[in-house]
């Protein structure tokens, strides 16, 4: 089977579960999107490593076991998302020291947070994104004439910049702070991006 290699896309919060987030991963090749459900713990991991300027007081986890394979010269040289079961996708990742490789089975939510820290490819088979790829088409003359409807994630984007709007420039950078110092990611995200949209503005 065809191994494609896939990329994050973005990370949006599943309204039909709590607690869950849905993390979309895409091909260069197709407009085929791979959703996978994730925990919030491992949304704000993966976040975190997308958003490098958002650093946390203490190491996550997932930084905890980067830098603990740094120390001990293990390197991550790829992950692959290998079966698709009942709904929950498997993932190994190929681990190498001293020239000796092995595979290490782990969570995809997992997998991925830990393959983005270590600038590791990911990689599923074609026959996977094609069973549980929803596919979104590139946008053509007819289809920019349609209106399109806001979806929740835009609405919920539209909202935070309008709840923070109201505050300065130095109170957000101090807010930021706060979110930071409270491990609170999600918000620290969310003020990250309205103080961005000033700075692009001046």
């Amino acid at each position: 089977m065809d191994l494609v290699r896939l990329f994050v896309k973005r990370i949006s919060y599943n309204h039909s579960q709590n607690d869950a987030f849905v993390l979309i991963m895409h091909e260069l090749e197709s407009d085929l999107k791979l959703p996978i459900v994730i925990g919030t713990f491992e949304a704000q991991a993966i976040a975190l490593e997308l958003e490098r300027n958002i650093i946390p007081p203490r190491p996550l986890t997932h930084d905890l076991f980067k830098n603990l394979a740094d120390t001990f010269s293990i390197q991550v040289r790829r992950v692959v998302i290998y079966k698709l079961e009942e709904g929950i996708f498997y993932s190994n990742m190929l681990c190498a020291q001293n020239n000796k490789e092995r595979t290490i089975d782990a969570r995809t939510s997992d997998a991925i947070a830990i393959a983005l820290r270590f600038n590791a490819p990911i990689y599923t088979y074609k026959e996977i994104v094609e069973r549980a790829g929803i596919y979104i088409p590139l946008p053509n003359e007819d289809n920019k004439k349609q209106p399109v409807s806001p979806s929740l994630d835009d609405v919920a984007d539209d909202e935070s910049r309008n709840r923070y709007s109201k505050y300065s420039l130095s109170e957000l950078k101090k807010m930021l702070s706060e979110c930071v110092e409270n491990e609170d990611y999600e918000m620290a995200a969310q003020v990250r991006d309205e103080i961005s949209k000033r700075d692009n503005t001046f």
